[in-house]
């Protein structure tokens, strides 16, 4: 049987049962099968804004999108089960990106299977009503997001053989299955450590001799298989002051990349933006415009593309009010499309991380949570599905720069 995931849109779409989950290489992928047809999608009669953020950022030729999950036997998330989410994500959004369902935890239980059970919903899913897919991530280059069994792995005696076998089978099975539906992957997630400014070490590093041998070899694998996809390097870079180390030391893995000749075509760059201080004379949080230009000036003049790949705010410091809170969200968010707008030969694709506050991952991280408990308030709708401030100021931004 093939190892692709072979449900084509002209089928989705007249509602043909899905292929079950098949072995990828040899190697089982699962025994959880996927459901025999794509998710439904109830409409509940929510009036969203128009034009849809889709749409604008369409006339700028690039697609608007939201990560997105799925959660089988569960509609209360941000995911492809959840008929009232999806209905929004379909009303504003052209493109999707897993939040989880493809990072090695998901998909790789053990060296010699893979799961494709929940990527396989969001896949489907997407195809079914039209919109395009991401693929997040094809390694996250950090040991606390390894499975276990892979920080503890057994190399053998030839480590380094052993450790490229391991990557380059998985890069293989996903971009395999995915073929001709994913283009564009972030085929390295965050490889440098902030505390250390260098690139992180970890078994499969100690393996092969150094991060950038991992990394050239992630790259390299990734282009044989999509010899014309984007293969993109995603890292949390931001405009605030205390990122500033961060982003220099991107740009010298960056630089280091194209000096090998790593087949990198874009920079993701997430963009979870902070409010963590308040600046009295702009009465938001600080940034460095300037530092954050010269920074993209860098990496475009590398002839590299950027992506907004992980959008949201986080508003620690900012008002319980909530009125002035996402009126100050909003103007940060404004005056940061704005930046990223004026990039608009280099920019692709913009995606949130998530499309309301209740579903974003930011009301569980515990560096973003606010002292007064109350609900992070970073995305452009809020937990009851109505559109904030901060809509208004992406379909704004989105309209000015088209």
């Amino acid at each position: 049987m093939p190892d692709r995931f072979e449900l084509s849109r002209r089928h989705a779409l007249a509602g043909m049962a899905a292929m079950p989950l098949v072995s990828c290489g040899g190697m089982s992928a699962g025994n959880s099968a996927p459901p025999e047809s794509a998710p439904t999608v109830a409409l509940t009669g929510e009036a969203y804004p128009k034009p849809s953020l889709e749409t604008l950022a369409q006339r700028g030729g690039r697609h608007f999108g939201s990560a997105i999950a799925s959660t089988p036997g569960r509609t209360d998330a941000g995911s492809v089960q959840n008929p009232r989410y999806t209905d929004l994500i379909k009303a504003e959004c052209g493109m999707v990106v897993p939040e989880n369902e493809m990072k090695w935890q998901t998909v790789r239980p053990s060296p010699d299977t893979f799961d494709f059970s929940r990527m396989d919903d969001i896949a489907r899913w997407s195809q079914a009503n039209g919109l395009a897919l991401r693929g997040h991530t094809l390694l996250w280059h950090r040991p606390q997001w390894f499975p276990d069994w892979l920080n503890n792995y057994d190399f053998g005696a030839n480590p380094a053989t052993e450790a490229a076998r391991l990557l380059t089978k998985h890069i293989e099975a996903v971009t395999t299955r995915y073929k001709g539906l994913i283009t564009s992957y972030d085929v390295v997630n965050e490889a440098i450590d902030h505390d250390r400014n260098d690139t992180i070490e970890t078994s499969l590093s100690r393996a092969m001799g150094s991060p950038e041998e991992v990394i050239d070899l992630a790259f390299r694998s990734a282009r044989e298989q999509l010899p014309d996809g984007q293969l993109v390097y995603n890292d949390y870079m931001s405009w605030e002051p205390q990122h500033q180390k961060h982003n220099e030391d991107v740009l010298r893995l960056l630089e280091g990349m194209v000096s090998r000749g790593v087949p990198v075509d874009a920079l993701g760059i997430q963009s979870h933006i902070e409010l963590f201080e308040i600046d009295p004379a702009t009465g938001v949080g600080p940034y460095m415009e300037r530092e954050w230009r010269r920074f993209l000036d860098e990496v475009t003049g590398m002839g590299l593309r950027l992506l907004i790949t992980e959008f949201d705010v986080k508003d620690r410091e900012l008002p319980s009010n909530i009125a002035e809170r996402d009126s100050k969200v909003a103007d940060y968010t404004r005056r940061y499309f704005d930046v990223m707008l004026d990039y608009d030969a280099h920019l692709d694709d913009i995606l949130m991380w998530g499309m309301i506050d209740k579903f974003n991952w930011l009301q569980y991280f515990d560096p973003a949570k606010r002292a007064d408990g109350l609900e992070v308030r970073g995305t452009p709708y809020t937990s009851n599905y109505e559109p904030k401030p901060m809509r208004t100021a992406i379909a704004e931004a989105l309209a000015a720069a088209a």
